[in-house]
């Protein structure tokens, strides 16, 4: 990889190296790199593109690594990557999407992850989308996510948007089973014109399941933010969804938490907030010796961490 697809990599999956167990390295719409282990098989597909992670029952404290990256201006693409884990896995898998366009054409990437969890499984997920270069070319990422979570599964989802991404829609749909548990953060900002939707869908199916939608973002300047949750109780369940966002310059945020109860034992609750930055915020740290903007980037990026 030259310099530019080795920084898009670090930023979207933290490698400086090539990883320790099973990866999969995507670069320019092709396979970079892949390697599996004992426990862990990767598998092109043969119908469509993408691949298969089959992670045998009982794996414990290893990690995959799915990146993908594009440095080349006018590259679009599909991807279809389903990932079967095992009854009793506890296993971390990072994917990760970085482009780079310097060019006048759109570079596009749009991926389905499907998730099959096992009984007992647990699975830590990190996704994260990154833009750069100075072409008037779109950067566009819409990744759908698709979740099954059988009895006893958790998954913990952590989905980020650093920056650079002109377009983006995110839809992550989850099933959760009996006694299982979803946990989903998201961490977005946007800045100039660029527009963001997330779209959470939850249905909690199983007897004690539970899921828990927090979303974090900040909006700057001209960019356009909506963030939708719906959350479906059907069955004895605790559900909870959480937005809240920081409004700056003219950008604008739409949040949408909605809540459905099909149970008599289901319970959920619904939050949204959205404001601008508190003044006394900015002056405390002012006082101490901040400019404005030094003040508005320390409280950003804490409210993100």
């Amino acid at each position: 990889m030259d310099k530019i697809e080795q920084t898009l990599l670090e930023a979207v999956a933290e490698l400086h190296e090539v990883p320790e167990g099973a990866y999969n390295i995507r670069s320019n719409g092709q396979l970079a790199g892949r390697n599996t282990t004992a426990n862990i098989d990767i598998e092109t597909k043969t119908d469509k593109p993408g691949i298969d992670i089959r992670i045998k029952p009982g794996t414990k404290n290893e990690s995959v690594h799915i990146p993908v990256v594009l440095s080349q201006s006018g590259i679009k693409e599909m991807v279809y990557n389903d990932f079967f884990i095992g009854a009793d896995c506890d296993v971390t898998i990072v994917a990760g999407c970085g482009i780079h366009n310097a060019g006048d054409e759109e570079s596009r990437h749009d991926g389905i992850h499907t998730f099959y969890v096992g009984e007992n499984a647990r699975v830590r997920y990190v996704e994260r989308h990154y833009g750069q270069g100075d072409g008037n070319g779109q950067r566009v990422m819409n990744p759908n996510t698709v979740i099954y979570l059988e009895a006893g599964a958790s998954m913990e989802l952590e989905t980020t948007q650093i920056k650079g991404v002109d377009s983006t829609n995110r839809i992550t749909t989850a099933t959760v089973g009996n006694g299982a548990t979803l946990l989903i953060r998201e961490k977005l900002m946007t800045h100039g014109d660029q527009i963001a939707d997330t779209d959470f869908t939850v249905y909690l199916n199983g007897e004690d399941s539970s899921a828990n939608v927090i979303s974090r973002s900040v909006a700057r300047e001209r960019s356009k933010q909506t963030f939708v949750s719906h959350i479906h109780g059907n069955a004895r369940c605790a559900g909870h969804t959480e937005c809240d966002a920081i409004l700056m310059d003219d950008a604008s945020v739409c949040a949408v938490p909605e809540i459905t109860a099909n149970h008599l034992d289901a319970s959920l609750i619904h939050e949204a907030a959205i404001g601008k930055i508190a003044g006394e915020q900015l002056i405390k740290l002012m006082t101490l010796g901040l400019t404005e903007q030094e003040a508005e980037e320390q409280i950003v990026n804490g409210f993100l961490k």
